[in-house]
C-alpha cells in the first residue's frame, strides 16, 4: 500500500530560502509542494485555497508575520499543521508561534531530513517540540501568552480524561502517563484522544496550552 502524499505550501520572504526549503520538500516520495507564498498574508489566502496537510512558515514576513499568518490558518481542528521554520533561535518566537498554533518549531540550519521529518510529525498530529520543552517556555512566557478569549471548558472532560490532561500539560509521554495512571498505553492513546476531541484541540501542543489555561496547572507549580 503506498503512504497517502503530503500536500505542503512553503512561506518565506527570501526567494531562495523559500526555493530551497520547496527542492528539499518536494524530492521526498510521500510530500508534495503545492504552493508558495512570500508573505504571511498569500500564506493564509493559499491554506483557505489549496487546504494543504502542513504550512512551512518563516517568522518575519511583510504584510503579514509568520504568528499572524499561524493564527488566521489554524481555527479549526481540520485546518492545516504548521510548522515554523525560522532563523531565529528565540525562546520568545517558540512560545509565540505555539500559543498562536503551531505543531513545531525547526531552525532553517535543519538538515534536510529533519525539515522533511518536521513535515511528516506534525502532519500526523504530534508536536516536534518536546512537551516538556513547550512546558518551560509557557512558564517563562506565561504573563504574556494569556488568552484573549476564555480558556476552553473542561467541564466535558471524565475525571480521568482530566488528570490525562493535567500530566500532558506536565509534559508526560504516553508511556509516562500509563506508568502514572497504571493503566496501558493503549488505554492512554484513546483517552488523548478524546481530550483533544472534546476541546476541539488539534495535538499535544494545545494540549499543554489549555491545561495552563483551564488552571489545572498553574506556571511554577
Amino acid at each position: 500500500m503506498s503512504t497517502p502524499t503530503l500536500r505542503v505550501i512553503v512561506a518565506d520572504d527570501q526567494d531562495l530560502v523559500r526555493a530551497g526549503l520547496a527542492t528539499v520538500l518536494d524530492a521526498e516520495p510521500d510530500i508534495e509542494v503545492v504552493g508558495a507564498a512570500s508573505d504571511g498574508a498569500q500564506a493564509v489566502a493559499l491554506a483557505e485555497a489549496l487546504a494543504p496537510d502542513v504550512v512551512v512558515m518563516d517568522v518575519r514576513m511583510p504584510v503579514m508575520d509568520g504568528i499572524q499568518a499561524t493564527r488566521a490558518i489554524v481555527t479549526s481542528p481540520e485546518a492545516p499543521r504548521v510548522l515554523v521554520v525560522t532563523t531565529f533561535d528565540l525562546d520568545e518566537l517558540v512560545a509565540e508561534a505555539i500559543a498562536a498554533g503551531a505543531s513545531g518549531f525547526l531552525l532553517k540550519d535543519a538538515g534536510r531530513a529533519q525539515i522533511a521529518e518536521g513535515v511528516r510529525v506534525v502532519a500526523a498530529g504530534d508536536a516536534l517540540l518536546a512537551p516538556s520543552v513547550t512546558r518551560r517556555l509557557l512558564e517563562r512566557f506565561a504573563d504574556r501568552l494569556r488568552p484573549a478569549v476564555p480558556p476552553p471548558a473542561v467541564a466535558s472532560l471524565t475525571a480521568r480524561e482530566a488528570e490525562v490532561l493535567t500530566l500532558l500539560g506536565r509534559g508526560l509521554t504516553n508511556a509516562e502517563i500509563a506508568a502514572a495512571l497504571v493503566v496501558g498505553e493503549a488505554t492512554v492513546k484513546t483517552h488523548v484522544s478524546r481530550v483533544l476531541g472534546k476541546l476541539g484541540l488539534r495535538d499535544r501542543a494545545q494540549a499543554v496550552i489549555a491545561a495552563y489555561e483551564s488552571g489545572l496547572i498553574r506556571p511554577g507549580v
